[in-house]
């Protein structure tokens, strides 16, 4: 927004983080975001603070906080978000917007909206979920390919889809009711979770009956009806949202009485940990005994163009193998120090070549470019044993038989 000439104040609690912005230094990876921080015009309107006072004067107030899942359920935990807003209404001037962007149960803006009428029934409330997939966020943000906005009143919509118009003008816009912008966000995660662990249901029959669980992506995904997006198959997703947002749509359908309407949301996210436990077993039968064997790692982050590991498969997988003895080595060409702060008893490496040296078994788990782009003849001379373990069904595998390396992947025989 500060690189479109609007005038914008970043508000943390975290005064470490607030620091380092300030310094332009971004404490996360996001491909672009370090640059366009750095860009004169963005200087000149960005502010960061730990003040909520300072953004008094602004006119739209976006909540912007995250709803990870509670440590001992399934439900998300608001009190962060709930903890912002309760600052945001004591500073909202009359006649400023109040805009909800977290991923929450149905239900939350209606709440919110009752808390604000009661304490400052001149400001507006509206639900406009992001739809940002990390790694691409700046391009999202920029030209994203839908924008909801929810609100409880007949126009109480038109100054957020007047802002929109100018900064998106090509965007198609929803103004919807709270309900259905809130369910708006959760449906399409719970969509594409769907996809993917309907894949990764069909790599488990394919490894019954010899089917290759890739090609039956492509023919299926020939279909314009279904699509090949998100049926890449293999160790399955994880990340910040998909997970923990279909678990959290399943505590809140339990609590609407409406359990067995998504029920196949609960065997799907079972179906996506199995992945993670079937990648485990491949290694352990080519490995043996995994004492003291070495097992190279290729990627720590849950995806590629990212150094967030929560709940990465990659990372689950290296320790569940380090725990059952084996001499685990990580790579990732981002995520090592969040890998490392997460997951302290590892061994990483920035080197790939000191990853894969000697190593028994290789298991490429996280779908970088660098990955895709290494020679396997010239990795083949670093290692004990050429094989690797393809989780995410991405590499040439003419090209790296080609080269004298074996290969494994889950729901093929190659």
């Amino acid at each position: 927004m500060a690189s479109l000439g609007h005038q914008v104040v970043a508000v943390d609690v975290n005064p470490q983080k607030v620091e380092l912005f300030k310094t332009g230094v971004v404490p996360f990876f996001e491909p672009g975001l370090a640059e366009l921080l750095g860009t004169a015009k963005t200087q000149s309107n960005l502010t960061f603070t730990t003040d909520y006072s300072d953004a008094a004067a602004c006119d739209i107030h976006f909540l912007c906080i995250g709803t990870p899942q509670t440590e001992n359920g399934l439900q998300a935990d608001l009190s962060a978000l709930e903890s912002a807003f309760h600052s945001v209404i004591e500073i909202a001037h009359a006649g400023s917007l109040i805009v909800g962007k977290s991923t929450v149960p149905v239900g939350t803006a209606e709440r919110f909206s009752t808390v604000l009428a009661e304490r400052k029934p001149s400001v507006t409330l509206n639900w406009n979920p992001e739809f940002l997939r990390e790694g691409h966020a700046i391009t999202d943000t920029l030209r994203p390919n839908r924008i909801v906005i929810g609100t409880n009143t007949t126009n109480g919509g038109a100054k957020l889809e007047n802002f929109y118009k100018e900064v998106s003008p090509e965007a198609p816009i929803f103004v919807t009711n709270f309900s259905t912008a809130e369910l708006v966000k959760v449906a399409a995660n719970a969509f594409l979770a769907t996809k993917i662990s309907f894949i990764n249901a069909m790599s488990e029959v394919a490894d019954a009956t010899g089917a290759d669980v890739a090609l039956l992506a492509d023919a299926i995904g020939a279909d314009d009806r279904i699509g090949r997006k998100f049926l890449g198959s293999g160790i399955g997703f994880g990340g910040g949202c998909l997970p923990k947002d279909i678990r959290a749509f399943l505590a809140r359908a339990d609590e609407l009485g409406l359990a067995d309407s998504l029920n196949f949301l609960r065997e799907f996210d079972l179906i996506n940990q199995r992945a993670r436990t079937r990648a485990v077993a491949v290694a352990l039968r080519e490995l043996g005994d995994p004492k003291g064997k070495k097992v190279a790692v290729l990627g720590a982050a849950f995806k590629p163009d990212r150094d967030d590991v929560r709940d990465s498969p990659a990372l689950e997988i290296a320790a569940t193998l380090h725990a059952l003895g084996a001499l685990v080595v990580v790579h990732d060409p981002r995520a090592l120090e969040s890998a490392a702060a997460k997951t302290p008893d590892l061994k990483y490496s920035s080197s790939i070549e000191e990853t894969l040296a000697h190593a028994d078994l290789t298991m490429h788990l996280t779908e970088w470019n660098e990955y895709r782009a290494l020679d396997p003849a010239l990795m083949k001379k670093l290692v004990n044993v050429p094989t690797i373990f393809d989780g995410r069904n991405v590499l040439d595998v003419s090209k790296w038989q080609s080269a004298g390396w074996k290969l494994l992947a889950l729901g093929r025989t190659l």
